[in-house]
């Protein structure tokens, strides 16, 4: 089988592996389909989340002795360590495939091209780079945090065509309509984290949910360096989904006490960071396995955000609205420009319509799975 052949195959198993957005880390998402020794599709599988059968094992077992001789396509190359699971290598030897197509190699130092080395000692045939740039588009936040060891960012706000997040008064409730705010939580469903600061919390007392698009929902993080937070809020109802508060060394003995108190009582956990700081934050969550995380935050954190590189994407909600007013919100705090020449260019992914919004999506210039 020639790559160009190989192609249309890989494209499907690209689509097998989308199927696990959202659950799969800190694993990457994977697809694997088995090819009969005369070409015909007899077997899929995907992961659909950590600790469990990796989508080769999947689509292997579908197979069963159809795999014999046949062609294994699979989106990343075949782990070769013992993990939570045993490593699929062995697994795809013993099926009795005859070739292997991978979009691309594991990044994760323990697999960095074993897998692919593994397989061909055996006497399998490999062939590497088919739909590669998809794939690596497909799980860019599994491959930022193995090159960077912080989850991918994604900072999103809404506003209005002048640029306000919020009236003078600090209404914001609501700028886009009910079309975005559905995309919102699809887009919440996708992401291991969702962090506000103790401002939005404060103002807003969002509640930070899919509504019901993901099971576990997403860990709701609020980062506050004093945690000065209100005793009542929706975030401290964990049945709906865990939340973290993240702080600095500058809370009180007293509020330490209650944060334990609500950690007792209701499952709250909390988390002390030495700087409080966007990117410390980022990875203490990548140690927890978080792949991909969102900034749903006010201007001062999302600008401290930017600044420590800790968000790669945007997407912003465009609503067809004038709010006016000189001293009114906008998205960001001050980004330490002195110039508009100094301001970095971010990639266009897009635009959609949603109803009667607007949604404009960016990216990074610069970004390790380019």
């Amino acid at each position: 089988m020639n790559p160009a052949a190989a192609r249309p195959w890989m494209h499907r198993a690209l689509q097998l592996a989308s199927l696990g957005r959202g659950t799969t880390s800190p694993n990457p998402m994977v697809g694997a389909l088995v090819l009969d020794h005369q070409g015909r599709l007899v077997g899929e599988g995907f992961h659909a989340r950590a600790g469990e059968p990796h989508a080769e094992v999947g689509a292997l077992a579908q197979a069963g002795e159809r795999a014999r001789g046949g062609t294994l396509v699979v989106t990343l190359e075949p782990c070769c360590h013992h993990g939570r699971t045993p490593p699929c290598c062995e697994t795809v030897i013993k099926a009795g495939i005859a070739r292997v197509v991978v979009a691309m190699r594991d990044p994760n130092p323990l697999v960095a091209g074993g897998g692919i080395a593994r397989l061909r000692a055996a006497g399998l045939e490999v062939i590497e780079g088919v739909a590669e740039a998809e794939a690596r588009q497909l799980n860019r936040a599994f491959v930022h945090r193995i090159a960077t060891g912080r989850p991918l960012g994604i900072l999103k706000w809404a506003m209005s065509l002048d640029g306000r997040t919020a009236l003078p008064n600090g209404d914001s409730q609501w700028i886009s309509g009910p079309a975005a705010r559905t995309w919102v939580h699809q887009l919440r469903a996708s992401c291991d984290a969702v962090i506000v600061g103790g401002g939005t919390l404060r103002s807003d007392d969002p509640l930070l949910t899919s509504r019901g698009r993901r099971r576990p929902e997403p860990l709701r993080v609020v980062v506050s360096r004093r945690a000065e937070l209100p005793r009542q809020a929706q975030l401290w109802d964990t049945h709906r989904a865990p939340t973290l508060v993240a702080h600095g060394h500058s809370a009180t003995p007293e509020t330490l006490a209650w944060l334990d108190r609500l950690g007792a009582e209701q499952g709250v956990e909390r988390l002390a960071l030495d700087a409080c700081e966007p990117r410390e934050l980022l990875e203490a969550l990548a140690d927890r396995g978080c792949n991909r995380v969102l900034w749903e935050c006010g201007p001062e954190l999302a600008a401290a955000a930017l600044r420590q590189d800790c968000v790669q994407e945007l997407a912003a909600v465009i609503a067809p609205k004038l709010l006016g007013g000189v001293p009114s919100r906008t998205a960001t705090g001050d980004l330490g420009l002195t110039t508009v020449e100094a301001a970095a260019p971010w990639r266009d992914r897009g635009m959609l319509r949603l109803d009667t919004d607007l949604l404009w999506r960016l990216e990074a210039a610069a970004i390790p799975w380019a």
